[in-house]
C-alpha cells in the first residue's frame, strides 16, 4: 500500500504513561495520523506545543503542575493548535472539558470509566475521527476567552427557578422563539451568544447542540453562571415560559407539542443526530411560525438547514454564523445553501441581532398571538 504523505502530527498528553501507549497505539493506527511526542503534563504541553508545532494534541485534563485547563489557555494564547480534550466523563471531568472548550478546545472523547485498553480501543474510531477533523480547524489566539464569565476554578451556580422577573405566572397565549443549533465549536460559540441576552428578552430560548447526555446538565448550570436569563435542561411536559433559556438534553429529541409543552423523544437518531436540530426547528417553527427567530451557529454536518426552511416557510427569521468566526463552516454553509438564512453575521453580532429581532416581532405581532 502507497505510504500516506503529509500525515497529521499528533502531539499526545496525558500524565498516565499507560494511557500515553494506550492513546498513541490508537493514533498510530490510523495511516493518515502520526504520533511526534508524549507529554506527562501540562508544561509539556505547552513547551511541545512550541518546539513540535503539532497539528493536533490531545490533552488530558486533571494532570499534575500544570493541569489540561491552564495548559489550554496558555497553548490557545502562545502558540495556538487544535485540541482535542480525552478526559474523565465523571461530573468533575464534564464541567473541566467544558471549561476546555470554551478556552479554544476543539472537540473532546470522553475516557471509559474504567480507562483500561480494551475500554478506550471502543472509541478509537470517535477519536481519530475528531483528531482529523481538528487538523483542518483554522485556529486563533484566544488569550481573553477566558474573561467571558468564566474561571479556570469551574464553580457551580445554582439554576435560577424558571420563571418571569419578579415571580409572574407564566404569560398566555404565544409569544417569541428563539432557537439556536450548533455542533463543533458549539458550546464556546452558545457562551457567547448566550452571554449577550439581556435579562427582559421577551421570548422563550432552546439551545439544541450536538452533545452527549452526560453533558448536558453540566452545560446548563455552566450557562446559568453567565446568562442574565435563567437556564435550564428541558424537562418532558413542561410549559413553556419567555424569558427562559431551556437546553435540550442530550439523550432526546425535544419538540413543542400543539399545547406549547416540551416533548422529549429519546428515540433513534434522526439522519445521525441525536438530539436532532432539524426536528426542534421543525417543530419550534409549527407552534410559533413567524414567532421564531432561529440561529444556526457553528458545526460539521447540515443539521439544522432542513429546519431552518421551516423557519423560513412559515416567516420566521433566520440568522447564521460567518465563516470567518465558525470553528467549522458546515451547519452555517448548510442552511445558507438551502436559501433559508436572513443574515450572515460574524459571532458577536448574533446575539444582538436576535435581541432586535425579538423585540421587532415583539412590536408588530397581533395581541392574540402573544
Amino acid at each position: 500500500m502507497k505510504p500516506v504523505e503529509n500525515k497529521i502530527r499528533v502531539l499526545v498528553v496525558d500524565d498516565s504513561a499507560y494511557m500515553c501507549r494506550v492513546l498513541q497505539g490508537i493514533i498510530s493506527s490510523d495511516p493518515h495520523l502520526e504520533v511526534v511526542g508524549l507529554g506527562r503534563d501540562g508544561r509539556d504541553a505547552v513547551a511541545l506545543a512550541e518546539s513540535l508545532r503539532p497539528d493536533v494534541i490531545t490533552l488530558d485534563i486533571n494532570m499534575p503542575h500544570v493541569d489540561g485547563l491552564q495548559a489550554t489557555e496558555l497553548i490557545m494564547s502562545q502558540h495556538p493548535r487544535p485540541i482535542v480534550i480525552v478526559s474523565s466523563e465523571s461530573r468533575e471531568g464534564t464541567a473541566s472539558t467544558l471549561r476546555a472548550l470554551e478556552l479554544g478546545a476543539i472537540d473532546f472523547v470522553p475516557k471509559p470509566s474504567s480507562g483500561v485498553d480494551l475500554d478506550m480501543r471502543s472509541v478509537s474510531q470517535e477519536l481519530t475521527r475528531k483528531i482529523r477533523m481538528a487538523a483542518k480547524v483554522r485556529v486563533v489566539r484566544t488569550a481573553t476567552r477566558s474573561k467571558a464569565g468564566s474561571s479556570i476554578a469551574p464553580h457551580i451556580a445554582a439554576v435560577r427557578p424558571a420563571q418571569n422577573e419578579g415571580g409572574a405566572p407564566p404569560t398566555s397565549g404565544k409569544f417569541p422563539m428563539v432557537a439556536i443549533a450548533a455542533s463543533t465549536g458549539g458550546p464556546a460559540a452558545v457562551f457567547r451568544v448566550v452571554s449577550t441576552l439581556p435579562k427582559d428578552l421577551p421570548a422563550a430560548v432552546f439551545l439544541v447542540l450536538h452533545m452527549p447526555a452526560t453533558f448536558t446538565s453540566q452545560f446548563a448550570l455552566q450557562l446559568s453562571e453567565i446568562s442574565q436569563l435563567p437556564v435550564k435542561e428541558a424537562e418532558a411536559n413542561e410549559t413553556v415560559q419567555p424569558g427562559v433559556i431551556y437546553l435540550c438534553p442530550g439523550s432526546h429529541h425535544l419538540r413543542i407539542s400543539p399545547t406549547g409543552k416540551i416533548q422529549l423523544d429519546s428515540g433513534a437518531r434522526i439522519n445521525g443526530y441525536r438530539p436532532c436540530a432539524d426536528a426542534a426547528l421543525e417543530s419550534i417553527a409549527a407552534y410559533a411560525r413567524p414567532l421564531v427567530v432561529a440561529a444556526v451557529l457553528t458545526g460539521m454536518g447540515s443539521d439544522a438547514a432542513n429546519g431552518a426552511k421551516a423557519v423560513k416557510a412559515v416567516g420566521g427569521y433566520v440568522l447564521a454564523q460567518d465563516e470567518a468566526t465558525s470553528m467549522i463552516f458546515g451547519m452555517p454553509a448548510e442552511a445558507i445553501k438551502a436559501g433559508a438564512v436572513d443574515e450572515t453575521l460574524p459571532l458577536d453580532e448574533i446575539g444582538p441581532a436576535i435581541e432586535k429581532r425579538v423585540a421587532k416581532i415583539s412590536r408588530t405581532a397581533p395581541v392574540g398571538a402573544r
